[in-house]
C-alpha cells in the first residue's frame, strides 16, 4: 500500500523531507519480512496488494516462450473493470453461483472447445509440442493457446440453479499443491477459482511448491501471484509428495475450511457454495464435486450430456480406488436429482472438510510415502469415527486426468505397497487379509503403526465390517467366493495361469505361474464369475476380455465341472482353453483336451449357487 502512494506521487513527499522518507522505507522494509513465515524447511509467501487492471493480463508459460516462432496469442482478458473481484455476485441464498465476465467467444478453447493442435506442425513448434508432452504428459502446446479466464460449459442440473444456501457459509482456504506444472495449466486453475468464487467466502488460495526447479515457478510464479492479492505461497525445500505437500499447505491455512484440488483443474459455475453449505449442515460433512474430465490432448471441457447420472467412489481388494454407478437404494433416498450423495470413498484429489475435524481424525497418516492410499485411509476414517462423506452434483470441477506421470521418484521404493500396507493394518480388521493375499506373504517394512492404532480407539471408531455393511454393502467379498488364487492349466508340463491387467477391455491371456497374486489373482464366485474384484471373465464371441461385473451372468457366466476341470462358458456353451501356442486363451468345442483342463486354487463346491 505504501509502495503505491509513492508511485502515485505526492503523497509522501508532502510529509516533508528526507527523515521521513527514510522512515517510510524502513517501515515498508520490516512489514514486508515481518510477514515473511520461516518454518524451519519452508518459506510462505504472504498475499500482496491486489493486482491494477491494466496488469492482469495472461501470461506465457516461460520454458517454451523464448522460441522464435510463437504460439498462437492467447485470448487476453482485459475487461476486469476493478481488478480481479470485479465479477457480478449474486446472494448468498441464491444457487446461479459467480457469474465469470464472458471473454471472445471465438477464441480457442473458450466455452469448453477443445484445440486441435495441426499434425503437420514442425521445426520449433514441432519441439514444443514435444517438450510438452514430455514434460506434462498432457499437450501443453493446446493449453498455452487457451486463456488464463476461459469460459466453460454449465455442467449443473438446472435444480442447482435455483438452490438455497445459508447466509453464514464458512470461508475456505484452498489449496492447490504443484510440482514443476505448466504455467498456464496451473494458472488456469488460479483464475478459475478466482473467478468463479464469491469474494466472501474464499479467504485465501496457497499455492504449495513441492520442491519445483523449473524457472516459471520461482520469481515469475511470485510476482505474478503477488498482484492477484488473494494467494499465498508455500516452498518445500525438499521433495515432499502429495501427502506431506497437502498437510504444509493446511499448516498455513487460517480458514475454517479446507478445500484442496489439483494443480490442474478448471472451477466451473457455482461449484463452491453447495460443498460450503453440506459443511455448515455438519462440520463432520466431507465434500467432494462431481470431477468432469479434461481432455489432457484438447483440452476440451465436455458439455452436459443427456441422462447423466453422478457416479460414486469404491475401491478393489488391490485397495485400488474405483468409480460405480449410483446404487439404486441411493436414488430413491434423494430428494432432488441433484442433492448430495454418499459415497464410500473419494477420489481424493478434489474435497473440502472442515480443518477442524480434518485434525481430528489425525490429518494424513505422516507414516504416508508421497502418494497413495492416502484417499481411501481418509474416506473410511470419515465413515468409520462418525462422518459422512458425499459427491455434491451441484459441484463441478474440471481435472485433466493424465495417463502417466511425468515425474520421477527414487527406485526400490514400493511406496503404494508401504502405504496400502498400513491402511490396511490399522483400519481393516479381518478384511485386510484379502488385501494381503493378493500381495503375497512379505508386507515389507511398513514403519511403526501404533500411535494411528491409539488414534482409531481413542476416536472410538466403527469397524470395518460395519463400515463393509452399513456404507459399501455392494462390495463383493472374497471370503464368498467358491475360489480364489491362481487359475492354473493342466495341459503342459511347466504351469501357466490365466493372467490380465485389472483394467476394463483388457485381454485375458496366460503366463508363467509366479504364484504373486497381482494379475494372476482370480476369485469364483458363488453365482459362476470369474472375477477380478469388480471386474468379470466376459465372452461375447470374439476375444476373452475383463468387463465390469453386472450381475446378470450371460457374457460372464461359467460353470466349473471339478472332475474334468473344464470351465464351460454358460451362454455359448464352449470351454475355454489355452491355445496351442501358449500366447492366450481362446474357446473351443468342449472335448478331452488337456488344454481345456484348469485347477482353482481351494475350490469349495458347497459354496456355489446352482440356477
Amino acid at each position: 500500500m505504501l509502495m503505491r502512494r509513492i508511485h502515485r506521487g505526492g503523497v509522501m513527499w508532502k510529509l516533508g523531507g528526507a527523515m521521513v522518507f527514510s522512515w517510510l522505507l524502513l517501515t515498508l522494509f520490516a512489514s514486508t519480512h515481518k510477514d515473511i513465515i520461516e518454518d524451519a524447511n519452508h518459506v510462505f509467501q504472504p498475499q500482496q496488494a491486489p493486482v491494477q487492471p491494466q496488469e492482469l493480463n495472461d501470461v506465457a508459460d516461460e520454458p517454451l516462450d523464448n522460441a522464435e516462432e510463437r504460439r498462437p496469442p492467447l485470448a487476453i482478458r482485459r475487461d476486469h473493470k476493478q481488478g480481479p473481484w470485479a465479477l457480478p455476485q449474486n446472494k448468498l441464498d441464491e444457487g446461479q453461483g459467480v457469474i465469470a465476465l464472458p471473454g471472445d467467444v471465438n477464441a480457442p478453447g473458450e466455452n469448453g472447445k477443445g484445440v486441435i493442435v495441426p499434425t503437420n506442425l514442425t521445426g520449433d513448434a514441432k519441439r514444443r509440442l514435444d517438450i510438452g508432452w514430455q514434460n506434462n504428459a498432457f499437450n501443453q502446446y493446446a493449453s498455452d493457446m487457451i486463456s488464463l479466464h476461459r469460459s466453460l460449459p454449465d455442467m449443473r442440473d438446472p435444480g442447482c440453479k435455483t438452490q438455497k444456501f445459508r447466509r453464514d457459509l464458512p470461508q475456505t482456504s484452498v489449496i492447490i499443491c504443484f510440482h514443476n506444472e505448466a504455467w498456464s495449466v496451473l494458472m488456469r486453475t488460479v483464475h478459475s477459482v478466482i473467478d468463479r468464487s464469491p469474494k466472501n467466502l474464499l479467504k485465501e488460495i496457497i499455492l504449495v511448491d513441492d520442491f519445483s526447479d523449473m524457472k516459471h515457478l520461482k520469481e515469475q510464479l511470485e510476482d505474478y501471484t503477488r498482484k492477484l492479492g488473494i494467494v499465498k505461497i508455500v516452498r518445500a525445500s525438499k521433495r515432499e509428495g502429495l501427502i506431506r505437500a497437502r498437510l504444509l499447505g493446511a499448516k498455513f491455512a487460517t480458514a475454517p475450511v479446507l478445500t484442496y484440488l489439483d494443480s490442474h483443474c478448471e472451477c466451473s459455475t457455482g461449484w463452491l457454495e453447495p460443498l460450503l453449505d453440506r459443511i455448515a449442515e455438519a462440520d463432520t460433512n466431507v465434500v467432494c464435486p462431481v470431477i468432469d474430465v479434461i481432455s489432457d490432448s484438447t483440452f476440451e471441457y465436455p458439455h452436459r450430456r443427456a441422462g447423466y447420472t453422478v457416479n460414486v467412489g469404491g475401491f478393489d481388494w488391490n485397495l485400488q480406488f474405483s468409480w460405480h454407478s449410483l446404487p439404486q437404494r441411493d436414488k430413491d433416498a434423494r430428494k432432488q436429482s441433484w442433492s448430495a450423495v454418499p459415497s464410500p470413498t473419494m477420489a481424493g484429489g478434489l474435497f473440502s472438510i472442515s480443518k477442524a475435524y480434518f485434525e481430528k481424525l489425525g490429518l494424513y497418516d505422516s507414516g504416508f510415502d508421497i502418494w497413495g492410499a492416502e484417499n481411501l485411509e481418509l474416506s473410511f476414517k470419515v465413515w468409520m469415527c462418525g462422518g459422512r462423506l458425499e459427491i455434491v452434483p451441484c459441484s463441478h470441477v474440471g481435472h485433466v486426468f493424465r495417463k502417466r506421470s511425468p515425474y520421477k521418484w527414487l527406485k526400490g521404493v514400493n511406496v503404494l505397497k508401504k502405504n496400502s500396507v498400513r491402511l490396511a493394518k490399522v483400519w481393516m480388521d479381518e478384511y485386510a487379509q484379502y488385501y494381503f493375499d493378493r500381495i503375497g506373504p512379505d508386507l515389507g517394512d511398513y514403519g511403526d503403526i501404533s500411535e494411528r492404532v491409539e488414534l482409531r480407539r481413542s476416536l472410538n471408531c466403527k469397524s470395518f465390517d460395519w463400515y463393509v455393511k452399513n456404507i459399501y454393502p455392494d462390495l463383493f467379498i472374497p471370503g464368498d467366493a467358491a475360489a480364489s488364487g491362481e487359475v492354473r492349466n493342466s495341459g503342459f508340463e511347466r504351469k501357466w495361469c490365466l493372467d490380465s491387467a485389472a483394467t476394463v477391455h483388457a485381454t485375458v491371456s496366460v503366463y508363467p505361474c509366479h504364484g504373486q497374486g497381482g494379475n494372476q489373482y482370480w476369485l469364483f464366485s458363488k453365482t459362476g464369475e470369474i472375477r477380478r474384484d469388480e471386474l468379470c471373465l466376459d465372452y461375447s464371441g470374439g476375444d476373452v476380455v475383463l468387463y465390469s461385473c453386472h450381475g446378470s451372468k450371460g457374457n460372464q457366466y461359467w460353470r466349473y465341472d471339478p472332475m474334468t476341470k473344464q470351465l464351460r462358458h454358460g451362454s455359448s456353451e464352449k470351454c475355454l482353453a489355452i491355445n496351442e501356442y501358449k500366447t492366450g486363451v481362446t474357446m473351443e468345442t468342449c472335448g478331452p483336451t488337456s488344454r481345456q483342463q484348469w485347477n482353482f486354487v481351494n475350490y469349495n463346491a458347497s459354496k456355489i449357487i446352482e440356477d
